[in-house]
């Protein structure tokens, strides 16, 4: 692509993540650094031959992570934010594949609507900073595990840390983030509890970006889980 054509389609888009185009060009998303992010959730180096589903992929950073680390097929789904639900655009994630002429499939699809029948099954799924966004998070677990054949890797927001009993915070307005879509915080009890119970035979957690300010009893993590 003519690079001056792509700095201004990039700038004229809403982006959520910072994805490095190449060229010095990074997305100007509102999220932290890509690979900071990437660094995070702990992502497998090498992905060489394996199947990948990201599911609430928005601008695709995971997705094209997981192609650059050798994956044979990734697939990324959204819909909340392909379709104009929230502020963002599925014309970042088009856009973003057309600059790193990615081969990424996509698949327009909400998360209560995957399963084998409709998206296949994937030897590795992501699932990151979309659980807490869901009005039904257990069923959705369900639906995730239905879909995958090795391991989920998986990010949300935790709260409720000091208790050992699995259990979650509702936040039934803008209590997190002043986010009317964030609903739950769980603990990392519950999270292990959950996976547990959709057909996950082990589960850790393996990052976890505490407050400064304890005020804030909520923060996100990340857990890996094998069938």
């Amino acid at each position: 692509m003519d690079i001056e054509l792509l700095r201004k389609e990039v700038s004229a888009l809403p982006w959520f993540h910072r994805i490095d185009l190449g060229n010095g060009i990074i997305t100007p998303g509102q999220d932290i650094d890509g690979q900071v992010k990437i660094e995070f959730n702990k992502i497998p180096a090498d992905l060489s031959g394996k199947t990948v589903l990201d599911i609430g992929a928005w601008d695709g950073l995971f997705s094209f992570e997981a192609e650059r680390r050798g994956a044979a097929h990734v697939v990324a789904t959204d819909s909340f934010c392909w379709n104009g639900k929230g502020w963002g655009s599925k014309a970042c994630f088009e856009l973003a594949r057309k600059a790193l002429q990615s081969h990424v499939e996509d698949m327009d699809i909400d998360v209560m609507d995957i399963g084998p029948e409709k998206v296949g099954r994937f030897d590795i799924v992501f699932l990151l900073g979309v659980l807490y966004h869901l009005r039904h998070p257990l069923l959705a677990l369900e639906k995730v595990s239905s879909v995958t054949k090795e391991m989920l890797i998986l990010s949300t927001w935790v709260d409720l840390v000091n208790l050992d009993r699995p259990a979650a915070a509702f936040y039934p307005k803008t209590e997190l983030g002043d986010d009317p879509t964030n609903w739950w915080g769980f603990n990392p009890a519950c999270i292990h509890a959950m996976l547990e119970d959709v057909g996950f035979k082990r589960v850790e957690a393996v990052s976890a970006l505490t407050p400064n300010d304890r005020s804030n009893s909520a923060f996100p993590m990340a857990f890996h889980a094998w069938k």
